[in-house]
């Protein structure tokens, strides 16, 4: 698109905008001045004039001179222009929509005659990393299981991730305890918190695997020296930001393939939903990470949030919750509402990163937060 043709993506050709810049130079005008100075016929001028008018970009003088020809004048362009835009946007939204639509069908089209396209093996860490990219520009939602060791894109080279999470994207990820000890790691990660992202921390976790909403994961099959599926970046990756290291792309020979990295593109299917399912066990598992006022990643150290940061009644709490007291009894003992009651537990809850009365009673036998202390 050409300097002087700027709103064609709002739906003003280029004859409409050169009428409208004109007017917007002199303010106010009739045809034949316009006709005369662009050296147009007047048929054309009144035709642009009409589709500009018709559009909210220009209006008719108050008061024409007695008997003279009716004179424009040029209208604010933003406030006739954002309306236009918004319904280009909507349009390409609506289109991409369709296409994704479209190509899901193609898939699942596929996948009824072929079973072999439920489950794609793919080699090599550039091959990886580019899906990884596809899967994470055309998601809402990432969830990530990083694990220690191996990996192919440095930390440095972690962008992709921020700006997803600048767009609204949402981000879970579930890093390995050892993964979080390497050098730049805890900064890294607390940068991505700061960003938006939810992030836990596991002892150990059982596979490296990535979920792009509930369509579509990725997760390795073979663990070599090339591996990109996590590292030592938060959301270190090959184009959401989950990998590290770095991998030179080269020719594959027969003894060089042997060493490169394979993993499973798993489409949707009963496979899918239970990886689904495995991260989410993993997540209501994990230690909930978080970034102190002084910036520093805490919660994630031994396992544990220390049974110190517990007051005598929160403690008191949580032992009546595992015993399986009602809330009503709970109240009774405490010499409060049963209201205060639930008010507590759901702060409790909070803190220990549970969405449910069950995920809770795990979090305190996990962390110690009745034995410790």
């Amino acid at each position: 698109m050409g300097a002087g043709h700027m709103l064609e993506a709002a739906g003003v050709d280029a004859e409409e905008e050169r009428v409208y810049r004109f007017l917007l130079g002199v303010r106010e005008a009739d045809t034949g001045g316009i006709a005369a100075q662009l050296g147009w016929e007047a048929a054309r001028v009144e035709s642009v004039l009409a589709a500009l008018h018709g559009k909210g970009l220009v209006g008719r003088a108050a008061e024409p001179p007695a008997g003279g020809p009716e004179r424009y004048v040029p209208m604010a362009p933003d406030a006739a222009l954002r309306p236009l835009l918004l319904r280009g946007h909507e349009a390409l939204e609506w289109a991409r929509r369709g296409v994704e639509q479209l190509a899901e069908e193609y898939r699942a089209g596929g996948r009824r005659h072929d079973a072999e396209q439920l489950v794609e093996v793919i080699t090599g860490a550039s091959v990886i990393r580019q899906r990884l990219r596809q899967m994470a520009y055309g998601a809402g939602e990432m969830r990530w299981l990083c694990k220690a060791r191996p990996v192919a894109l440095a930390a440095a080279e972690n962008d992709e991730e921020w700006e997803l999470l600048a767009r609204g994207v949402r981000y879970r990820t579930i890093y390995e305890r050892e993964l979080l000890e390497g050098p730049g790691m805890v900064d890294n990660v607390a940068r991505s918190i700061r960003a938006g992202e939810q992030a836990r921390a596991a002892g150990t976790l059982p596979v490296r695997l990535v979920i792009a909403d509930s369509s579509m994961a990725i997760c390795p099959l073979v663990y070599e020296s090339g591996d990109v599926l996590d590292g030592d970046g938060a959301g270190a990756g090959a184009g959401d930001g989950h990998g590290d290291g770095d991998a030179t792309e080269r020719a594959p020979g027969p003894a060089d393939r042997v060493g490169e990295p394979t993993a499973a593109v798993i489409h949707s299917s009963s496979l899918l939903d239970a990886l689904i399912a495995l991260f989410e066990s993993q997540w209501a598992a994990a230690t909930p990470l978080h970034v102190t006022d002084s910036g520093e990643l805490a919660d994630f150290e031994d396992g544990q949030n220390p049974a110190v940061h517990l007051a005598d009644d929160e403690r008191y709490l949580l032992s009546l919750i595992v015993a399986g007291v009602a809330d009503k009894a709970i109240a009774s003992q405490l010499w409060v509402s049963q209201r205060t009651v639930q008010r507590r537990i759901q702060a409790l809850m909070q803190r220990a990163g549970a969405l449910t009365r069950t995920q809770l009673v795990w979090q305190v036998a996990q962390r110690g937060w009745l034995t410790n202390g």
